[in-house]
């Protein structure tokens, strides 16, 4: 592959998988203006996010599969397209009920930009060029959570939400005709006999199910904080702006950095200890949004991503020194578990949230804190 072949794929890459990411995450500050919409609950608004992240748990490991059986242009450009049209429709909803379809739909066919492009990219790329593709996925994750929250907050007081829906819709399918183009053509090679181990093989491995439940309970966590800071935020006694709120996303940035950190420190005192300390970061700072500051909250959320991608990156990198063989089976369903908690949080705290409020979900959330504890005790 020429130098500018791979820089062309890199910046396809990363624009396609920051695209989905940005479709995820775009309702998320203006949560308490769909609440107002529709006239909901924070537990119904937040089926806005909730809805996706299901829709992904359930297509991950169906579209990690196609990838390894059929050619991946159709693929993204059918997942695309759809992504599109419900993305377009979305912004037209008159109801809760159209708008969660549509995004549930939206969630089942991001995987089509995101699993499936990884899986094949694997696969198909030399490795030192995988290695440099890669890194432009990983950044992408973080850059669309971050771009997607931004739109939804920074766009809708001023044009509408329903303009910001649109603008993620209109990036998805720029990305989608551009990796149409530029991703390399063909399919992958079937797996090996030796590779073809089932899912429940896996589940099976005591040590890989610690790490599967991590990845469950530190999305989980972190998902149900992001999603309900918002409405946290907005209600006395604080009573934040819209564009306030969406400043606090900034911390989200701390991902960028802390990763590719808290692979080097795992390769220096061990996955054990660096999970324990991920969970300890992350608990505390669970704990610190009790306070009623606005900059002690600031502080906390930075201190929240700190110890969320310090476990979720640490946990990824100890699922795969496991691995002999199955390992896209093994990653996929690592994602699996990870997206399931995050479903199952933002359910959960809704619940937790319309009971008792903020305090709730601080409780719940650090609760889930026993699980990456815990499976960092065990690796030490």
């Amino acid at each position: 592959m020429k130098q500018s072949d791979s820089i062309g794929l890199q910046a396809v890459v990363f624009c396609l998988v920051a695209a989905a990411f940005t479709t995820i995450y775009i309702p998320q500050p203006i949560l308490p203006v769909l609440q107002t919409e529709f006239n909901v609950d924070e537990k119904g608004a937040s089926l806005a996010i909730s809805a996706v992240i299901f829709g992904m748990a359930l297509s991950n490991m169906f579209f990690g599969k196609m990838a390894d059986t059929y050619p991946v242009k159709p693929i993204i450009l059918i997942g695309g397209v759809a992504i599109t049209s419900c993305g377009i429709l979305s912004a037209f909803s008159t109801s809760l009920a159209i708008l969660v379809i549509t995004r549930f739909v939206q969630g089942l066919f991001i995987p089509s930009l995101t699993t499936c492009l990884a899986a094949y990219l694997a696969k198909k790329l030399p490795l030192e060029k995988l290695n440099v593709v890669m890194g432009s996925y990983v950044s992408a994750t973080v850059a669309g959570g971050l771009f997607g929250r931004l739109i939804g907050g920074w766009i809708s007081p001023v044009f509408g939400w329903r303009i910001a829906f649109f603008s993620a819709a209109f990036f998805v399918i720029s990305a989608t005709f551009a990796a149409a183009y530029l991703v390399p053509g063909g399919k992958t090679s079937d797996e090996s006999a030796a590779d073809n181990i089932r899912f429940v093989d896996l589940i099976a491995r005591k040590e890989l199910l610690r790490i599967y439940l991590v990845a469950f309970a530190s999305y989980f966590a972190f998902s149900s904080i992001y999603n309900y800071i918002p409405f946290y935020l907005s209600n006395p006694p604080f009573k934040a702006s819209t564009s306030l709120i969406t400043m606090m996303y900034f911390s989200y940035i701390t991902g960028i950095i802390i990763g590719p950190f808290a692979g080097k420190l795992s390769n220096i005192f061990g996955s054990g200890k660096i999970l324990v300390a991920g969970s300890l970061v992350f608990g505390l700072s669970i704990g610190l949004t009790l306070f009623g500051s606005i900059s002690v909250i600031a502080i906390s959320l930075v201190g929240v991503c700190a110890g969320f991608f310090t476990i979720h990156a640490t946990a990824a990198g100890s699922l795969n020194r496991k691995l002999v063989c199955g390992k896209g089976r093994a990653n996929s369903l690592y994602v699996f578990f990870y997206y399931l908690g995050g479903g199952v949080g933002i359910t959960l705290s809704g619940y937790a949230y319309n009971l008792v409020n903020w305090p709730g979900i601080v409780v719940l959330c650090a609760s889930m804190m026993f699980f990456p504890l815990i499976a960092g005790l065990r690796e030490i």
